[in-house]
């Protein structure tokens, strides 16, 4: 996909974010900001009771403490990248700047992908094998898969970033989107993209494929436990330890697989309405699922709950 007339090449990139809406982008500012400030907000606490709560250091808070912190860093790394957009007429970012918010966005995201299966193994061994759980999921265990999964995540961001950042990019330097984001970026090279294709079509099989295939095989073994259980009340005692991951999961694979399923560099509709539309979801996964994570692991936990009016009665 070479480009004739190639010009020189760009050292930095302008977001377009919502530049073609501008009644939007206050209203999305406000909305936003607000989101954002929950996120942080809600995500700390939930990390500060699972590290300070003597009674939540088990695998499972041990998940969800790096879970928080993640979410946290997500969205700091691509939050206030945002908000400037919609205050900044055609914000530019440079290109080292762009190439470490790409990095981090690929690095939380893939390690959330593997910190969510690790959570549903740990769910499996609760719910399937309870009596060997604490031996199963020893600290000797635990650890090393939250390392692993931070690992992952890592050099799957580094392999991504460098392979998009090595493009040349010549002549138009306008992403149209909120970030760096990969598909937007890769719009703009002038040359041939086809390893950036292939490298994203096996992340999305082993980091979208192979950890949707864990969970739902994870969730059909606890569901079969589940119902051979005799009582009502224990069947709902056992489905509410798992509901609040379960949700987690179904909002943040239904939403990543929507915008990442298919890796392409091209838009093939090329419509402003189908532009608007991609850049809220992305916008929605970026920024409403960390917001949601916290809400939805406390709503319905007796364990939260008290962890959080401990730590804020000290």
């Amino acid at each position: 996909m070479e480009r004739p007339n190639e010009t020189s090449p760009v050292t930095g990139f302008i977001l377009l974010g919502l530049s073609a809406h501008p009644k939007l982008e206050k209203t999305f500012f406000v909305l936003i900001l607000a989101m954002y400030l929950v996120t942080l907000l809600g995500n700390a606490v939930l990390l500060l009771v699972t590290i300070f709560d003597p009674h939540l250091h088990t695998p499972m808070y041990f998940f969800l403490g790096n879970l928080s912190f993640l979410d946290i860093c997500y969205t700091t790394s691509s939050v206030p990248l945002i908000l400037d957009s919609f205050l900044t007429p055609r914000k530019t970012i440079s290109f080292s700047g762009c190439a470490i918010q790409m990095f981090l966005s690929f690095a939380m995201g893939a390690t959330e992908c593997v910190f969510l299966g690790m959570m549903a193994f740990d769910r499996y061994v609760a719910i399937c094998n309870p009596l060997r759980y604490p031996v199963v999921m020893s600290k000797a265990t635990y650890v090393p898969m939250a390392v692993s999964s931070w690992a992952a995540g890592i050099t799957h961001s580094v392999v991504q970033t460098s392979l998009a950042m090595r493009l040349p990019f010549c002549g138009d330097n306008a992403i149209n989107h909120f970030t760096c984001e990969i598909l937007a970026v890769l719009k703009l090279a002038c040359a041939d993209i086809s390893i950036n294709v292939l490298s994203m079509g096996v992340a999305n099989v082993i980091f979208l494929g192979a950890s949707v295939l864990f969970i739902s095989s994870s969730y059909v073994f606890i569901l079969g436990t589940i119902l051979r259980i005799p009582s009502a009340e224990g069947r709902k005692k056992a489905f509410s330890t798992c509901s609040a991951h379960l949700t987690v999961v179904t909002i943040f694979y239904g939403t990543i697989l929507f915008m990442y399923g298919k890796p392409k560099s091209k838009d093939p509709l090329g419509a402003d309405k189908q532009d608007l539309a991609d850049k809220l979801m992305s916008l929605f996964y970026g920024v409403l699922t960390p917001t949601l994570n916290p809400i939805i692991y406390s709503l319905r936990n007796k364990d939260v709950k008290a962890a959080v009016r401990n730590l804020v009665a000290q």
